[in-house]
């Protein structure tokens, strides 16, 4: 079981559990730390790290960006305090996931006679429709279908949305951090390419740990750009659920991020 949870998502955009349930559930899974890091949304607190019920919690947030080759990947940002930058960016960020958020809406109660009964607000993302595609009864698709033949990239009802350069996104982000991470190498259609953004000093860190990627997946490339680049290491369940600690770090591991030093 890891020490340390350094990626997981509450209601605050496309995740179940509720931020004032984290420290329930990283004590029945046995985590100590938990980094809060929901997509291009700010904590309600502005303090870098607060201990809730013998948890410590990171403020944290995961940005998605749009590097110069048009891959668009995801910036963990770790122990915020929140700057003017950061934060009129994360602000037109959710504008547009509104909008995004209500054609994709509309786009899909139309193709499918249905009500979905959703409130686009703040935080929203094409999860919040899949589960109300999967919780339907009357509907074919369960939440992966939704996703396969729906809402996901090149689907009859996506809808892109606009990010942020990497440039613009990472200087937003480090003004703001103690730590900035590429999230999830592996899951882009290009890893090499990705792992090469990590050569900017700027980006210390990358994600190692998560659950999504088989065992039998070769991760010698991501080792290669840690000894490469001299990066430190993160990990976490990308937790969506209400379930922690599925990934993450050991102390000895976490400790060497000194996101909690004073």
């Amino acid at each position: 079981m890891p020490y340390a949870d350094l990626h997981a998502h509450t209601t605050r955009s496309d995740g179940s559990l509720e931020l004032e349930a984290v420290p329930e559930a990283a004590r029945r899974a046995g985590v100590d730390v938990v980094a809060l890091t929901d997509h291009d949304r700010l904590q309600p607190f502005d303090e870098p790290v607060v201990e809730r019920e013998g948890v410590t919690l990171i403020n944290g947030i995961e940005l998605r960006v749009e590097t110069p080759s048009g891959e668009r990947v995801d910036l963990l940002g770790y122990a915020v305090e929140p700057r003017p930058d950061l934060e009129g960016l994360a602000e037109r960020i959710q504008t547009n996931r509104i909008e995004r958020g209500r054609a994709i809406v509309d786009c899909v109660e139309t193709r499918l006679g249905v009500d979905l009964g959703l409130t686009v607000t703040d935080g929203f993302g094409r999860p919040h429709v899949a589960r109300a595609i999967d919780d339907h009864p009357d509907l074919e698709y369960d939440y992966e279908g939704a996703f396969e033949h729906l809402i996901g990239y090149g689907d009859p009802c996506f809808v892109s949305r606009d990010v942020p350069s990497f440039e613009q996104g990472l200087a937003a982000l480090t003004g703001a951090c103690r730590l900035v991470s590429l999230a999830h190498p592996l899951r882009y259609r290009d890893p090499e390419a990705a792992l090469g953004l990590t050569a900017d000093p700027d980006l210390e860190a990358v994600e190692l740990y998560y659950p999504y990627v088989r065992d039998d997946i070769d991760r010698t490339i991501v080792k290669q750009a840690i000894d490469r680049n001299e990066l430190l290491v993160t990990g976490g369940s990308d937790a969506h659920e209400h379930e922690l600690g599925i990934a993450g770090l050991s102390r000895d591991e976490f400790e060497q991020l000194e996101l909690t030093a004073k």
